[in-house]
């Protein structure tokens, strides 16, 4: 029998480097022990087995409903964010009923028709911005991606609604705005509450007034289209939660109020906080390094002001640019886990029943044999050749394949794109930039500073 490489520093020691900095832990055990280990941290992944070969993430990611399942219950740290009924958290046959719900929500049609609303909020932004001014690229970025998500999700726009529910998850968020602050989601034995002025009493007040805020939401939507109905009216309303309200599965059921609001808070947190730090980690390599926005703009001019997202999704150094945002500093750092069900050999290592086993997408996307000089940014190497999707795997594989990936893919192409053609940025503060653990994603340390230069309109 073969032993698994083993990391045998004590739990308590391993699960502190996790919190406060994982890019030295993964690249410490991975020079140490190679591209499968097991890991013995204290907390929720104890005694997980770490796997960055593109072959064993095929296989343990294809294999998602034979050998190994994918249980919701794996990414119960997300349960203080997100409850226990949202698509994240569901398991076996639940999360694919779920997953068919929305899944038409996020493709062909439904993706195209959030070109003009992304392109537009973008454009909004920067014309607030002044000539001089010095501005926190992720805090602008973060207003970006909430605005869109705000107006596609609910339907929601500028307003009383709108901005009590942007202030409310801003608060709820900040939990995880430092590798410290992420403790509390990691180890649960901090997460008590010590009253208003301590950060999870904090924290759970927030979370309170933000659940007010999104039942309050899903009652005035219900009692609308209830109206509507009444009067035999069908307005043109395409925004998800209108949609998720009237759906049904297999079964003719709908979701009750409490799986739409834990459906709402993972839209929220999903896709807003990631694509926000996805969008500020491309403007911040599109500006620190000038040959990459010259080789940008130049391929932008080609198409003046064509926003079709055909076209868009065809332009190869844009697409290169944006595929090497997420590749250096992948939003998240780990696939959801999988549980072997069965004995299962990876890599010549025998796995045992109820090991969990993480893919570790950063160190995919580090290796050397398939990214040569893995710390530079370097958009070329898309365009020199096609990785597999187990080779590049930014929003995970399998049954728990990101559902938002299309979108998250057109509002990073589309706000790159307004923002290099519209606007002339230079960075400030210190440079380069280092990337931290912000809650469960990897972020800007600082959140990126820039001085303003030239706007448009």
């Amino acid at each position: 029998m073969n032993l698994l490489p083993t990391i045998n520093t004590p739990g308590a020691i391993q699960l502190w480097q996790w919190i406060t900095e994982p890019l030295e832990y993964m690249h410490n055990y991975d020079r140490q022990c190679g591209d499968i280990f097991a890991v013995t941290m204290s907390g929720p992944l104890d005694r997980a087995v770490f796997i960055s070969n593109p072959q064993s993430m095929q296989e343990v990611l294809t294999n998602d409903t034979k050998q190994y399942s994918a249980p919701g219950s794996s990414n119960q740290i997300l349960k203080p964010f997100l409850g226990d009924r949202g698509i994240i958290l569901l398991d076996g046959g639940e999360h694919r009923q779920r997953r068919q719900l929305l899944m038409p929500q996020f493709h062909g049609d439904k993706i195209r028709s959030y070109t003009d609303l992304i392109c537009q909020v973008t454009r909004d932004l920067v014309q607030q911005w002044r000539v001089g001014e010095t501005i926190n690229v992720r805090e602008q970025m973060q207003s970006i991606s909430l605005s869109v998500i705000l107006q596609a999700v609910f339907g929601l726009h500028r307003g009383e609604r709108y901005d009590r529910i942007r202030d409310k998850l801003v608060a709820v968020l900040a939990l995880v705005e430092s590798p410290v602050n992420a403790s509390f989601l990691l180890i649960p034995i901090l997460q008590q509450d010590l009253g208003a002025w301590s950060p999870w009493g904090r924290f759970l007040r927030d979370r309170a007034e933000l659940d007010r805020l999104l039942y309050e939401e899903i009652a005035v939507r219900k009692a609308s289209l209830s109206e509507n109905r009444r009067r035999d009216y069908q307005p043109e309303q395409s925004d998800i939660l209108t949609l998720l309200i009237g759906a049904k599965d297999a079964d003719g059921n709908g979701m009750n109020d409490v799986e739409l609001h834990d459906e709402l808070m993972t839209l929220l947190f999903a896709g807003h906080e990631t694509t926000a730090t996805a969008i500020s980690w491309a403007i911040y390599w599109v500006n620190y390094l000038p040959e990459v926005k010259q080789k940008l703009l130049a391929e932008l001019a080609t198409i003046g002001t064509e926003r079709d997202p055909l076209t868009i999704s065809r332009l190869p150094y844009l697409n290169a640019v944006c595929s090497e945002t997420l590749r250096i500093y992948p939003v998240g750092m780990l696939t959801f886990p999988r549980i072997a069900t069965q004995p299962v050999c990876l890599q010549g290592y025998d796995i045992e029943p109820g090991t969990m086993i993480a893919g570790c997408i950063y160190l995919t996307h580090h290796r050397e044999d398939l990214y040569p000089e893995p710390h530079l940014f370097k958009p070329e190497r898309f365009l020199e050749r096609q990785f597999s999707p187990y080779e590049f795997v930014p929003f995970g594989g399998g049954s728990r394949r990101c559902i938002g990936m299309a979108l998250a893919q057109l509002e990073l192409k589309l706000v790159v794109l307004e923002l290099v053609t519209n606007c002339q940025l230079e960075l400030t503060g210190k440079l380069p930039v280092e990337a931290v653990r912000r809650g469960v994603t990897l972020g800007p340390k600082g959140g990126i500073e820039a001085k303003v230069l030239v706007t448009k309109g």
